[in-house]
């Protein structure tokens, strides 16, 4: 075991209050590409960009495109949870980490068994008509053709935050407030980019920063802790 897995467990066992705060490198290692590594979606060729499809303003005006880029690009029914969601939920479950703040929407840390976790850019397992309200499982999306309406004649919308979007406030509250009281922080499978998800980390006020990620990140002369490693590899060494 290298140097910084001893010091990450040292960090993890001095500790009763962690909050992980993930992206799409969290869900890497379970076949779901990120948006912007070189074979992330952000690299790839569309007759739209995908930060536009994936905008509230291209749904209402390209509804139909949108669900054939949604089906195409976002669902990944068969992705199942890997050693960073199942090692976290284990924490969870021994009273070390208080709580999983996550920028993806594919539902793996649920999955494996964690039962904090907060949402910030919603889920795909959460599909909403826009005209009755009634709640529908993703198979409505997946399995259907065109757009996806409601017994009602609704469109069923995902239940995800799209560019354009607020985040949800009672979700950004909660995390918030996880933060704050954290003792320790550990970052990972993401780039800091996206706003306002990664401004949240402002509010730690806790004692140590750990930075998981395959590139560099911004604010690393900071952390207590830097690790260039994919987060499934290195959490699975704990």
């Amino acid at each position: 075991m290298d140097d910084s897995i001893c010091a990450l467990r040292s960090i993890i066992g001095s500790s009763g209050n962690i909050v992980f705060f993930g992206g799409a490198g969290v869900s890497t290692e379970s076949g779901i590409p990120d948006f912007r590594s070189t074979d992330g979606l952000y690299n790839q060729q569309y007759a739209h960009p995908p930060e536009t499809i994936l905008s509230r303003s291209f749904f209402d005006s390209n509804t139909a495109e949108f669900f054939r880029f949604y089906r195409d690009k976002m669902l990944y029914p068969d992705a199942r949870p890997n050693a960073a969601h199942i090692k976290l939920a284990e924490l969870e479950s021994k009273g070390k980490l208080t709580a999983v703040i996550t920028q993806n929407i594919d539902g793996l840390h649920t999955m494996a068994g964690s039962r904090r976790v907060h949402e910030l850019h919603g889920s795909v397992h959460r599909n909403r008509c826009m005209r009755c309200g009634r709640d529908h499982p993703t198979e409505s999306i997946s399995e259907s053709d065109g757009i996806p309406r409601c017994i009602c004649g609704g469109i069923i919308k995902p239940d995800v935050v799209l560019y354009e979007e607020p985040l949800d406030r009672d979700v950004v509250d909660s995390a918030t407030e996880d933060i704050r009281n954290a003792d320790v922080m550990i970052v990972g499978g993401t780039s800091l980019n996206v706003y306002p998800a990664a401004g949240l980390l402002s509010h730690f006020r806790g004692d140590s920063v750990v930075l998981i990620n395959r590139s560099k990140l911004p604010g690393e002369d900071r952390a207590a802790l830097v690790i260039r490693s994919p987060i499934g590899e290195v959490m699975s060494q704990l």
